[in-house]
């Protein structure tokens, strides 16, 4: 597997993600209506038009779980047990139809697991960029990662 093992996860790692990903009006629709979200903001043009924004806005969780998506070829890929939890969720700017994002990761802190002694535990520091470099999205992510197996 691509994803690295809780020791390779060091406090202060940088990884500057290459993959990037254009959001489409599809992506916010289908997953607006995959979730039940009705808001107006994402599915209504007329009324979005009349908001401060102008336009529909992307669907805030497509763009969290967008963001964190991004992330696991170069970091978590097979090597995560689980995701603990999310903190610190934050949308500085809206994403729009027709913005391409890239994400950076920088690794917060890292810890043994106190119950399992074959993993870690390890926080993740997300932000998620627009093609003008604009701060559209930033979460804390705390995962459940595994340790090298010993051989």
């Amino acid at each position: 597997m691509a994803g690295l093992y809780f020791e390779e996860l060091t406090v202060g790692r940088t990884f500057d993600h290459a993959w990037t990903r254009t959001v489409t009006e599809m992506d916010n629709v289908l997953f607006s209506s995959l979730t039940m979200n009705v808001q107006p903001l994402h599915l209504d043009e007329e009324f979005a038009s009349a908001t401060e924004f102008g336009q529909r806005i992307v669907n805030s969780l497509f763009t969290l779980g967008l963001m964190i998506g991004i992330t696991v070829n170069d970091t978590t890929l097979g090597t995560t047990v689980a995701n603990l939890g999310m903190t610190d969720v934050r949308f500085p700017k809206p994403v729009f139809h027709g913005d391409t994002l890239k994400v950076q990761t920088k690794v917060l802190s890292a810890r043994e697991s106190k119950s399992r002694p074959d993993a870690g535990i390890v926080e993740f520091g997300h932000t998620a960029f627009n093609q003008r470099g604009e701060t559209v999205a930033q979460c804390t992510r705390q995962a459940l990662m595994r340790k090298r197996p010993r051989s």
